[in-house]
């Protein structure tokens, strides 16, 4: 490829979904990456039917149920005493929204886009790091450290977290959570013995802390995540998040949990950070997309889900642009494509993001509002979807088809959070 038509920067979940969704509609795509080769570091993710959806739109969705896990249910308990607090019937969420709701390994999934990136032929290009961008009006560049450079039509920035391109036009910083995640895939039968649950994605929430269990590749793997408040960072001390806080953190919680601890991976973590919302994705003809744009929080298990939908809401308005071609015959519309793009996704990441955060403050409680917050989720049916549909209904390419917020249960007066959580 000599000529793209549009320049990926970032070869993570959102950089590959996005260049599969645009090469789909016909667009030339090039793809840097600034590692040597693809892959993703992580463990499992979960994917609700917004996502399912999508990949099954892309041929993808049975390649994608092959390597992940069709849980039947996703249970929340109470961490200190194991108590179920309320559930989601998952079997009947798929029959609900026409799509299944999966858990996957982060490299499966990764490794599916990246296979299909190369089937539709995008050229993808490792061990080239991105370190400036920029655009003349007609045309974005994206320069690299080597000293090179590569220009297009349009400029796509998925470069994660701490974006060149978000530091450069936003000018802003991560923002941390004083959170702590720890991880652990292995193999089912090093955990058969301990009670866990087969089917299911479990969701245990204690004062400053949570743990959450599910099986991976077929039923072959086991999935832990354990996350807590780090003292350390709380007090402003660099060396935070370290194995000592992670015991105890998780101090005085059920048996259940207790189990788990000894087999997560203890020499690495992950420090939580997000972003503030930005309300502006592009400028000019570059693009923000994926963590560049909206990096979460991890509670409402949609960081990767939002990179894949707006790759796909891009390449939505891509073709259908594509299709009234430019007064000189050259190509796509590409400003009311961008334009377009940047009406619906920041508001409906900025919900995410923000509901994400008071998930959070909402699991961690502790004392009579733990007490509460209980009493409420117990109070919940199990098949009420009134607070999925925002999220889990159709994705909206226009601000007019996003969804209200679920506003039933007065959750503000148990956390100060606001009532559309």
């Amino acid at each position: 490829m000599t000529d793209p038509d549009v320049l990926i920067v970032g070869g993570g979940i959102g950089g590959l979904s996005a260049a599969t969704a645009l090469a789909r509609k016909g667009i030339r795509v090039r793809l840097y990456e600034r590692s040597s080769e693809f892959g993703e570091v992580g463990a499992g993710l979960q994917i609700a039917p917004n996502c399912t959806r999508i990949l099954d739109a892309y041929g993808l969705l049975h390649e994608a149920k092959s390597l992940g896990v069709l849980p039947e249910a996703m249970v929340m308990k109470d961490a200190t005493d194991g108590s179920e607090l309320t559930r989601l019937d998952l079997v009947d969420l798929e029959r609900k929204y026409g799509f299944p709701y999966m858990v996957i390994h982060r490299s499966d999934l990764h490794g599916i886009f990246l296979r299909a990136a190369q089937r539709e032929g995008v050229e993808l290009i490792t061990d080239t790091q991105c370190v400036a961008y920029e655009q003349d009006g007609a045309t974005a560049t994206a320069v690299f450290a080597d000293g090179t450079r590569d220009t297009a039509e349009i400029v796509i920035a998925a470069d994660g977290i701490h974006s060149v391109a978000r530091n450069t036009l936003v000018a802003d910083a991560p923002v941390s959570s004083n959170y702590v995640a720890y991880r652990a895939a292995i193999p089912f039968d090093e955990v058969r013995d301990n009670g866990v649950r087969e089917k299911d994605v479990v969701v245990y929430i204690g004062p400053r802390c949570h743990f959450v269990q599910y099986p991976l590749r077929g039923g072959q793997m086991f999935n832990q995540v354990a996350v807590f408040q780090s003292p350390k960072a709380v007090a402003g001390e660099p060396d935070w998040g370290t194995p000592d806080e992670l015991d105890g953190a998780f101090d005085g919680t059920c048996e259940q949990v207790q189990k788990g601890l000894p087999l997560m991976w203890r020499d690495r973590w992950w420090r939580m950070f997000d972003r503030d919302p930005v309300m502006q994705w592009v400028y000019g003809r570059i693009a923000l997309l994926g963590d560049a744009a909206h990096p979460p929080l991890q509670y409402m298990a949609q960081g990767a889900i939002m990179a894949i939908e707006d790759g796909w809401v891009l390449a939505e308005h891509v073709g259908a642009q594509g299709a009234q071609r430019t007064s000189d015959g050259s190509g796509v519309d590409w400003a009311a494509a961008l334009a377009a793009y940047d009406a619906v996704r920041p508001e409906h990441c900025r919900r995410v993001l923000t509901t994400g955060r008071a998930w959070g403050e909402l699991w961690h409680l502790d004392g009579i509002k733990r007490e509460q917050r209980n009493l409420l989720l117990r109070a919940r049916d199990t098949y009420d979807y009134s607070f999925t549909e925002w999220i889990y209904g159709p994705t909206a390419l226009t601000p007019d088809q996003e969804p209200p917020l679920y506003t039933a249960i007065p959750l503000d007066s148990v956390t100060g959070t606001p009532a559309q959580v």
